[in-house]
């Protein structure tokens, strides 16, 4: 089979469609309501040599940063994945993102008739990858104020959970062992499996249909053919050098402002995005391994393509990636990063589009909220009495756009979750939400409005210790281009109820029965000034 238009659009969606129904396999016979219910998980289809070749439309930090994982899979076992293995994996350092993020990756063998022979040939691996409530570490959820990798949890480095199609159920129960919620963690490792296994199959499928060699090379073509998009995007960019500092509030142990720098330089159809200028790796925990400052990279350039355009690893080839040895971007091992990949991801996409914003003012909308709003409870549940841990990511607002406004209480930029409903958290957890409303007026105000953030309000109803990880709490999201700047959020402890006790960005705190915790997100930035005033 030849490629062609038709040919091509065919198997970008049978690749596409191969990652979707691993999604719904994944979220349907998940155990618990971060992955069920949130939908915390992505899954990606990738070729013989590691390439991602196609992606479902699940969470953007994941995705980005998963070929990273597949490539350390293929580092630490070249040619010696057979069918029937499973390499999991989670360590930061080796492809993973954060600790909680634990990555399943998996070859795909077809068969390929050559004469009257028949052979397994290697099609390409499925990889999945779930956010796991707790893996254990010096606090509830894994995602604590840390100083070091080894104080977030169960560091795995690439190892084969499945040999040949047989588990390897002492890595299950170790990793059981070091959580505080050891059914969930069986749960969805089981479901990870079996998402792994959809994969197989829906693969297997498509080379069967189509055979080995057609099958490969339009994943080959995908992969040019993204490049070609991209690069044709690219040109439409003004050649140029554009610079952005802005800075984080915080590393969650010290006070200070860490700054993010970006220069984007532009020149034909290839673009170098330079982090020089950035901070030094923080003692804190929001350094972002390198694995996650590409995927916040290949996010903002897909935003620039068509949506029609392959979601693929073709759309990095024609960008150059600085990010300096030691620095909050890249930083050295075994710094802490369990903020990194929900946080720092966040401000990377904020310097990014605001670099391009100086070059295409029509096209990227105002700064959202430039956080994940994220809540970490854990405790012992009386009624059943055991560990219980929850996770959640909270909405805020979307930044004003060029032609209408930014949209309010929605999840924005690199994380792509639900919200858990309040029968799914009231029912699996001893919390209560009093309150879940839109903060009006959050938003900055604009030729085109920036939406508004939120307001969650959870009660504890048996003693919790809680972690707080949030961003903009000290510096609003910018509004562009004359448009007023979003308002800034702010974490409150009621205690009791009433007493209100306001906290830091990130800090931990424990909490008694009767407590409340106000999360109040921030607003968006506007696009353009409001009508009456300067745009100067």
């Amino acid at each position: 089979m030849a490629v062609d238009p038709i040919s091509l659009e065919v198997f970008k969606n049978m690749f596409e469609s191969v990652a979707d129904e691993m999604g719904v396999a994944l979220q349907r016979t998940a155990y618990s309501p971060n992955i069920k219910e949130r939908r915390d998980y992505s899954c990606a289809v990738f070729d013989p040599q590691g390439n991602m070749v196609a992606q479902a439309a699940h969470v953007p930090v994941h995705l980005g940063a998963m070929p990273a994982s597949v490539q350390a899979a293929l580092l630490v076992f070249p040619g010696a994945l057979n069918q029937g293995d499973i390499v999991i994996l989670n360590d930061p350092y080796l492809g993973g993102t954060h600790l909680p993020d634990i990555t399943m990756v998996a070859p795909v063998y077809a068969e390929r008739v050559k004469g009257d022979k028949k052979t397994k040939e290697l099609a390409g691996f499925v990889a999945n990858r779930g956010h796991h409530a707790d893996v254990g570490g010096m606090t509830p959820g894994s995602l604590p104020l840390s100083t070091e990798l080894y104080q977030e949890g169960t560091i795995i480095p690439p190892i084969k959970l499945a040999r040949r199609g047989r588990m390897n159920q002492e890595i299950i129960q170790l990793i059981c062992r070091n959580s505080r919620t050891p059914d969930e963690r069986k749960g969805d490792l089981a479901a990870q499996t079996a998402a792994i296994k959809v994969g197989e199959k829906r693969l297997q499928g498509i080379t069967e249909r189509y055979g080995i060699p057609d099958t490969l090379e339009h994943m080959n073509a995908l992969l040019d053919y993204s490049e070609r998009v991209t690069r044709r995007a690219i040109t439409n960019i003004p050649d140029g050098r554009y610079e952005v500092l802005d800075y984080m509030d915080d590393d969650g142990l010290t006070q200070e402002l860490v700054p993010v720098a970006v220069a984007i330089t532009v020149s034909g159809d290839a673009m170098t995005i330079d982090f020089t200028g950035t901070s030094p790796q923080r003692p804190g925990c929001i350094n972002a391994p390198v694995a996650v400052t590409t995927s916040a990279c290949l996010y903002v350039i897909r935003c620039l393509l068509d949506e029609q355009a392959p979601a693929n690893q073709g759309c990095l080839r024609p960008l150059t990636l600085i990010a300096p040895r030691g620095s909050l971007v890249n930083p050295e091992p075994q710094h802490g990063v369990a903020a990194g990949n929900v946080e720092t991801s966040q401000r990377i996409t904020d310097v990014l589009f605001g670099a391009l914003a100086q070059a295409l003012p029509q096209v990227i909308p105002a700064a959202s909220q430039g956080t994940m709003n994220n809540m970490i409870i854990g405790g012992h549940d009386p009624v059943r009495d055991k560990p219980f841990v929850y996770y959640e990511t909270i909405a805020g607002g979307m930044g004003g756009r060029p032609d209408k406004d930014g949209i309010s209480a929605i999840h924005t930029h690199m994380t792509n979750t639900m919200n858990t409903p309040v029968e799914a958290m009231e029912f699996a957890f001893p919390l209560r939400l009093k309150r879940y409303a839109v903060r009006r007026g959050s938003g900055g105000d604009g030729k085109f409005k920036g939406g508004d953030g939120v307001i969650r309000e959870v009660e504890f109803l048996s003693p919790a210790r809680v972690t707080l990880m949030s961003e903009r709490r000290k510096l609003p999201p910018p509004g562009y281009h004359g448009g007023h700047h979003g308002t800034t959020g702010e974490n409150v402890l009621l205690r009791g109820g009433y007493e209100e006790i306001k906290l830091a960005g990130k800090e931990l705190v424990d909490v008694q029965a009767g407590d409340v915790i106000s999360m109040r997100t921030p607003g968006a930035g506007g696009w353009g000034a409001p009508e009456g005033e300067s745009s100067s």
